[in-house]
């Protein structure tokens, strides 16, 4: 039998890294939002980015009337303005609870999944409002793209790292010579699950207008993450504010994708100004 999970349970009594029983029939009781604001109030300084958190869910099936299984990859798109994160197990349980549950057609999912997701995001905050949600049905799977993130790759340079905790005295800026607008990229995040210290590995692609960001030192940042526990969104999160009070960029947005796990990828962006989100495509690894 699943339990109600609500935002007042900590992370460690999510199904996260616990014995699993995975339910194969519908069941949104199976969600486990958690708080955005306990790891936001370690940040410092007043939160103004933009942007939102982009998944990607390669294992989606159910039944359709006559019990034929069906097939989808599924996107969504969560505003980061929600105050809660979904965990990802119980993301990965709860998609997996459609698996033995007739729906009339692919629409009939999409609405239940986009019902079901913002009662969770939003859950309470006494607000409510909706998040994006598309199905890719198999006629379009081969349309799907892979690329690397665009940016010149700072991941070339050679030199030494020793820092393995986060560290943002490493980042540094030019603040004497002209502004510049670049996009710097690595593949090189790597931080770890803060329940079950598993590796959550990413590419980061950072893009602003300022002062020139030291390359070297903001490589070593980076690495920095190495040992870090923090989930996906948080870790973008502080990347943006660290770069933001250290560099003092005028324009900044940092985009991070990281590789799946039990079907899932998680994809924070985050904007100082309001734009059009990254194109939802994944990159080599994932």
């Amino acid at each position: 039998m699943s339990v109600a999970l609500t935002i007042d349970a900590a992370p460690k009594q999510s199904p996260l890294g616990q014995t699993t029983v995975y339910a194969d029939h519908y069941d949104p009781r199976l969600l486990f939002p958690i708080a955005r604001a306990p790891q936001r109030e370690t940040l410092g300084g007043p939160l103004f980015f933009f942007g939102a958190d982009l998944w990607t869910a390669f294992e989606l099936s159910w039944l359709n009337p006559r019990g034929k299984p069906q097939v989808a990859i599924a996107r969504f798109t969560v505003p980061c303005e929600t105050p809660n994160i979904i965990e990802s197990k119980s993301f990965k349980l709860y998609l997996g609870s459609f698996s033995m549950s007739p729906f009339a057609d692919a629409k009939a999912v999409r609405e239940r999944l986009c019902v079901d997701l913002a009662e969770a995001l939003w859950r309470g905050s006494g607000q409510s409002a909706g998040i994006g949600v598309t199905l890719l049905t198999p006629e379009l799977f081969e349309r799907e793209p892979v690329h690397e993130l665009a940016g010149l790759d700072i991941d070339r340079l050679d030199l030494e790292c020793t820092q393995y905790q986060v560290t943002p005295e490493l980042l540094g800026a030019n603040f004497d010579d002209p502004p510049v607008t670049e996009t710097l990229a690595s593949r090189l995040l790597k931080s770890n699950c803060p329940v079950t210290g598993q590796p959550d590995w990413a590419s980061v692609q950072i893009s602003y207008n300022g002062p020139q960001i030291d390359q070297a030192g903001l490589l070593r940042y980076i690495a920095s993450y190495r040992q870090h526990s923090g989930f996906h969104e948080s870790c973008v999160e502080r990347i943006f504010m660290d770069i933001w009070q250290r560099c003092r960029p005028a324009q900044l947005a940092v985009y991070a994708r990281y590789t799946r796990r039990g079907g899932l990828d998680i994809n924070p962006f985050r904007t100082s100004w309001p734009q059009a989100l990254p194109a939802h495509w994944r990159t080599a690894r994932q």
